[in-house]
């Protein structure tokens, strides 16, 4: 009888080998190498459907992709305009955030518009009945089916003809061609597989709710993100009430939006004020504080931008962000040395930004030197004020995107002053009840700096 070949694949990056290593050699990954079990028929689950000769692409049309409302208008938001026919959705998060939630609040929205499943391998009939409940959702509009066999499950949607399926989760998910636990990389792989061309030939909107692991990824196989067509992450803090909803990688839209929740008792309700989370409510103004205006995808937002500037004791001063980079605050740090003589070798710096939202992008560059120095300086700026800007190496104040729906988001919050480049100035009566001040280079920002701060009480 011929020895069976192994072979072992890499759950971080998906690399196969036929012996096992301690490390990846691909991604630099320890002891991340799994076997990977054999189907027991390799035709199994081939693409069943007759073979299609190739056409131009000028003949496909493009309205044949349908969209339609998830009854979340976060969630449409995030997924480009809302759900496609046909598409597999990852969503991935820590246990608790509320995955199931949302899946489930959408569920029972798409339940009325046509038949819809929701099918669990973790939880009873009974829990999932009482969080409806508790939700407010139609018993009577969505079916519910506890399995964790994948043949089931696709089965039971097929007689059903559901429209859209939900399956939690795909780590606890086994089909019977694969002689392995569930959980494990090739149940995972196979099961996923599966699904999609479930979901592409029936046009099925499928959900798939993923674990993580501990360094936040998605468990199993890098693969299973590559193999659906949008991947989204709830992301939030365990003492605070609002979950934030990233994509990261979305076929049908762009993936720099955000969505942003409240979790109440009723579920996941949509933030109307979104800039209110990221938004200090100091009773006077404080030293170190600044409002920037940022851009999430399509969204602006106003944040605030915390920094504290100590006198450091060590040979070697500290250089601590959350939510900024850090290596990006050292070559602003050293821009401010250059063009405004300011000293800050021997100071502890500590950069925050308020709600928990990571800022990526460039614009919070000005902020961030208003934010040091009004800390160094124990000199608060006067309230009202916003400030966004990129800066550049040789000191000059660079515009950014979005200029207008930056101000016009600071406007509508009341605030009345905004530091700027001259580029990103707007026109003429474009904007009312806002007084914009433009900045050439960072060598001119002590006279402006001086004119928005307040003296420290």
């Amino acid at each position: 009888m011929a020895k069976q070949k192994r072979e072992y694949v890499c759950r971080e990056c998906g690399q196969g080998t036929s012996q096992w290593a301690g490390q990846c050699m691909a991604c630099d990954a320890w002891n991340s190498f799994d076997e990977l079990s054999p189907s027991i028929s390799k035709s199994a689950g081939g693409w069943s459907g007759q073979r299609q000769s190739a056409v131009l692409l000028a003949d496909i049309g493009v309205d044949q992709v349908i969209r339609s409302s998830s009854g979340s208008d976060e969630l449409d938001r995030v997924l480009g305009g809302g759900l496609v026919e046909g598409s597999v959705v990852l969503i991935g998060g820590d246990p608790g955030i509320g995955k199931s939630t949302l899946l489930l609040q959408v569920m029972g929205f798409l339940a009325s518009q046509a038949p819809a499943l929701y099918t669990s391998g973790e939880e009873s009939a009974r829990q999932i009945a009482l969080r409806g409940q508790r939700l407010g959702i139609g018993a009577a509009d969505l079916s519910v089916l506890i399995s964790s066999d994948l043949e089931e499950i696709i089965e039971v949607s097929a007689q059903s003809k559901v429209k859209s399926l939900v399956v939690d989760s795909i780590q606890t998910i086994a089909t019977e061609r694969v002689a392995s636990a569930p959980g494990a990389v090739s149940q995972v792989r196979e099961c996923t597989a599966r699904l999609v061309r479930f979901a592409k030939q029936e046009d099925v909107t499928v959900f798939l709710i993923g674990h993580v692991t501990k360094d936040g990824g998605l468990a199993g196989p890098r693969l299973l993100e590559h193999m659906v067509d949008t991947v989204l992450y709830f992301e939030g803090q365990e003492s605070s009430p609002y979950r934030m909803l990233r994509a990261v990688k979305n076929r049908f839209g762009a993936v720099n939006e955000l969505g942003l929740f409240a979790m109440a008792e009723r579920g996941l309700l949509p933030v109307k004020n979104p800039s209110a989370i990221f938004l200090s409510r100091h009773g006077t103004p404080v030293a170190g504080s600044t409002v920037m205006a940022c851009m999430e995808g399509t969204r602006p937002l106003l944040v605030e931008v915390q920094a504290l500037v100590e006198h450091s004791h060590l040979g070697n001063p500290r250089r601590i962000c959350i939510g900024l980079d850090t290596q990006r605050l050292s070559m602003l740090l050293a821009v401010m040395q250059r063009h405004l003589q300011v000293q800050m070798q021997d100071q502890d710096i500590y950069m925050n930004i308020v709600g928990g939202l990571a800022v990526t992008e460039t614009a919070s560059d000005l902020a961030v030197l208003f934010s040091v120095l009004s800390s160094f300086r124990n000199r608060p700026l006067k309230s009202g004020v916003v400030v966004f800007g990129e800066i550049g190496l040789s000191g000059e104040i660079r515009p950014v995107a979005n200029g207008q729906e930056r101000l016009k988001e600071a406007n509508k919050l009341g605030f009345s002053t905004a530091v700027i480049s001259p580029l990103n100035r707007p026109k003429p009566n474009a904007i009312e009840g806002i007084n914009v001040i433009t900045v050439e280079n960072v060598a001119d920002l002590k006279d402006v700096f001086d004119s928005l701060a307040v003296n420290s009480g």
